[in-house]
């Protein structure tokens, strides 16, 4: 059976990753923000980390936005590539192999530094831990996809801009 034809629910392209991406999605907007008795952000900071989350909820957005338009008719929800797809290594893609990723882990953190949530930041921290293992993934199907993607990975960071 083909590959795109096979059942959603089989997971074989990466379906289960996106629906536990949607689920922690949901989690980091509309969960808990903190476990009782922790106590609220500091007075002295709470100004100042309401600002940055702010800076980095419309960084993130723009990221993500431009990754996703310069990906063009390769974006797809799925870790797996499209059939047909091209390797992307230009735009944002020189900076970092998963910009879109990046961006939605700095929205995350952007809305748990706005609402002040000792959980919120907790469950964005795990966004982080769960987008690398989805990466590694993705990129075990984008190198058996595209022959020169072993050369890309060396040349450029995987999450983080010349980090990680």
């Amino acid at each position: 059976m083909n590959r795109s034809k096979q059942a959603w629910w089989r997971g074989q392209r990466g379906e289960w990753f996106v629906i536990a991406q949607f689920a922690l999605f949901l989690l980091i907007v509309l969960g808990p923000r903190t476990v009782a008795g922790l106590p609220p952000w500091p007075a002295v900071i709470s100004h100042f980390a309401s600002s940055v989350g702010m800076g980095f909820l419309a960084l993130g957005g723009l990221v993500s936005l431009i990754a996703a338009l310069h990906l063009g008719s390769n974006l797809t929800p799925l870790p797996h590539p499209k059939e047909g797809a091209t390797l992307v290594v230009t735009g944002m893609y020189r900076f970092v192999r998963h910009p879109i990723y990046l961006g939605v882990i700095l929205m995350a953190a952007g809305f748990a530094l706005v609402v002040q949530g000792w959980l919120t930041l907790v469950e964005a921290l795990a966004l982080v831990v769960f987008f690398d293992i989805k990466s590694r993934r993705e990129e075990i199907w984008l190198a058996e996809h595209f022959p020169d993607y072993a050369a890309y990975q060396q040349r450029v960071r995987k999450l983080i801009p010349f980090i990680y």
